[in-house]
């Protein structure tokens, strides 16, 4: 059974912040955020075929990757993991093609819950309440819903 996402913004803050939990152990969640040969099975929509550019999970790297619609038009993503601390946080910028110059700043942290389970609250700022409303306005919501679908069956998966 799949774990509802919360996502929140407050009117007049720059934020979005986002709380889901995960039938998996923490470092097992934590590991399917920083491995490239996880995140290509999970993030984003089903429909969108994922193109992995850089993705290296650690202090200073970079990630970038491209998701293609059936008719071959791309949405391009970038950004910099600023800090990784396994299996607790990740820090990172968050920066969309299609709106150039927005780049928000994410902190993911991952909590053990017990009994194998595990919560990722992640709070992302951005430069303005338009910034963020235009993020939000992309279809970032189903986006992420989505993801976390495929990320539950990962998982799921991957513990046997």
């Amino acid at each position: 059974m799949s774990n509802p996402t919360t996502i929140t913004s407050q009117p007049g803050l720059p934020f979005i912040d986002m709380v889901r939990e995960y039938d998996a152990p923490r470092k097992l969640v934590f590991r399917a955020y920083t491995d490239p040969e996880l995140v290509v099975q999970w993030l984003g929509p089903r429909r969108l075929v994922m193109e992995l550019g850089d993705y290296d999970a650690r202090d200073g790297g970079s990630w970038s990757y491209i998701h293609r619609d059936d008719d071959g038009t791309p949405y391009a993503f970038r950004g910099v993991f600023h800090s990784v601390q396994e299996p607790e946080c990740i820090i990172q910028t968050f920066e969309f093609a299609g709106a150039p110059g927005q780049v928000s700043i994410e902190t993911m942290n991952f909590e053990d819950l017990g009994n194998g389970r595990t919560r990722c609250s992640a709070h992302a700022v951005y430069p303005s309440v338009e910034a963020r409303d235009g993020m939000a306005a992309s279809g970032m919501e189903s986006g992420v819903n989505e993801g976390n679908e495929r990320l539950d069956e990962l998982l799921e998966r991957l513990i046997g």
